[in-house]
């Protein structure tokens, strides 16, 4: 009986290695991977694509909120950007060092071991991911449905359905193929570039005018719980620097290209964001700015005239880019988790004739749109927010973890262990104060961490498992892998 099911499980193999052959130019049988099609450009238009959301053209008032004056939100915002610089040229070392798809989540896996790497992919792939996707996708909606009601709220299920169709399309687009994503990414990063370029254009035109006397340091909070809460706040805003290292394996010639984008992208980003707030001062009172739910809109009121329904539209054309980079970015993160067995095994596996994460891209849409029909969930995503900044500040700590224990690990890239310790004590101030501030939304991120611990118990910890559900996996892996037409790449690679 034994032999019998022996063999009948060599069969079913020798049948699905069959259908994964994959034959390359020379006729030898290939390995079916994800292929580095990204260039430069492309690594430079995800990270900034993926930054650049809704938050600075929608609401940049949380650190005005926090700071009080106009000169202390723009040193803020500066400071946010040297601090994601910092961040990122740490990411430069342990990118090039490890070359997987996943970022900290690898960085962490290698250092620290699977049991924190499942937590800090717990919280990302199945609560702050697909909640900031539909996030961006609700606020896409809003303005692409606002000019259809000028003077009253969209229908809130109109909102939704939108936003659901935004997924959808975009989740074609990043399973038919990668360069069709990237050429997506790049478009609408360009559109968002040139709606940022227009209103700082509008900015020095202002201060030519002599339109400057907001920028004083007059009702400055001097409190400590209040200037974390304000970095908090810019932080927010330049969440998304760290994303190209999610995808590397697709990006060519990593070890030169990664930290080039890099440092490019984040320098960009910094320039752009404290002149696009110069911009809106030049024209708006703190009070104004404080008082608007759009910011950049009531920019544009104020100066476009007829030609400020501009706006709204790059906003629209910002926030789709930007579903699209955390489609493209967070299902890699799926597809590195299953690669490290935290994940269902058909996560792994790339769609034959597209060479895409397909299965990864799918549970990414599907999570997504299961949270659209959530009421609260902008809540859901502020009781985690600071768990993405604790992770990221973990994986930094990698950095001189293993300088000290692998040094001899190939370093292309070697950063001054200063720049690690300044990110690693900056990040301790801003997620440790807030939470000594808000303590019921820390308490509930918290609960969120640790739901993570049961489901690592019972699906990774605990290997012996019943029959009955090794069955029903391998079953349930074999359905979806035929509806999908997907394969394995380590089976790829054994043909």
């Amino acid at each position: 009986m034994d032999e019998e099911k022996k063999n009948g499980k060599r069969k079913d193999s020798d049948t699905d290695l069959e259908m994964i052959k994959k034959t390359d130019e020379g006729g030898d049988s290939g390995e079916i991977t994800l292929k580095a099609k990204m260039s430069l450009l492309n690594g430079i238009t995800v990270i900034v694509g993926s930054i650049i959301g809704s938050g600075i053209f929608v609401s940049p008032t949380g650190v005005l909120l926090h700071t009080g004056s106009v000169n202390a939100a723009l040193l803020v915002w500066t400071i946010s950007g040297v601090f994601s610089m910092i961040g990122a040229y740490c990411y430069a070392e342990l990118g090039t060092m490890i070359t997987k798809s996943g970022a900290d989540y690898a960085y962490i896996m290698v250092t620290f071991g699977p049991f924190m790497a499942f937590v800090r992919l717990w919280i990302e792939c199945m609560i702050v991911r697909p909640c900031s996707q539909a996030i961006v996708a609700l606020t896409f909606s809003v303005y692409v449905l606002k000019p259809f009601f000028p003077e009253c709220t969209p229908p809130d299920d109109a909102v939704r359905m939108l936003a659901v169709c935004c997924i959808v399309v975009l989740t074609f687009v990043n399973c038919w193929d990668v360069k069709w994503a990237t050429r997506v990414q790049d478009v609408f990063t360009y559109a968002k570039l040139l709606a940022l370029f227009i209103i700082i254009a509008a900015g020095v035109y202002q201060l030519c005018n002599g339109h400057y006397e907001h920028f004083t340091f007059d009702n400055t909070k001097t409190e400590v719980t209040s200037l974390s809460l304000s970095f908090y706040s810019g932080l927010f805003a330049y969440n998304g620097w760290n994303y190209l290292n999610f995808i590397i394996e697709e990006l060519k010639d990593p070890i030169k290209n990664l930290p080039r984008a890099i440092a490019i992208s984040c320098t960009l980003v910094t320039v752009v964001y404290v002149l696009a707030n110069v911009a809106f001062y030049t024209t708006l009172s703190p009070e104004e700015v404080l008082g608007s739910e759009a910011v950049a809109v009531t920019f544009a009121d104020r100066l476009f005239g007829y030609m400020a329904w501009i706006i709204p539209v790059f906003v629209a054309m910002s926030t789709f880019g930007a579903v699209n980079g955390i489609l493209l970015t967070s299902s890699r993160l799926f597809y590195a988790g299953a690669c490290e067995g935290q994940m269902p095994e058909v996560l792994t596996m790339i769609q034959m004739q597209r060479l895409t994460p397909t299965p990864a891209v799918l549970v990414m849409a599907l999570l997504s749109m299961l949270y659209l029909t959530v009421s609260d969930i902008f809540a859901l995503i502020n009781y985690v927010g600071f768990a993405t900044w604790l992770s990221i500040g973990v994986a930094v700590v990698c950095l001189p973890w293993l300088r000290w224990k692998q040094p001899d690990l190939a370093r292309p890239i070697r950063v001054n262990l200063i720049f690690p310790i300044l990110y690693i004590l900056a990040s301790i101030f801003v997620t440790v104060v807030p939470m000594i501030a808000s303590p019921v939304e820390t308490g509930y991120g918290c609960l969120m961490i640790l739901s993570s611990v049961p489901v690592y118990l019972a699906f990774i910890s605990w290997k012996n498992k019943p029959q009955w559900f090794q069955t029903g996996t391998v079953s349930a892996t074999r359905f979806f892998q035929k509806l999908l037409m997907v394969v394995g790449k380590t089976k790829a690679a054994q043909v």
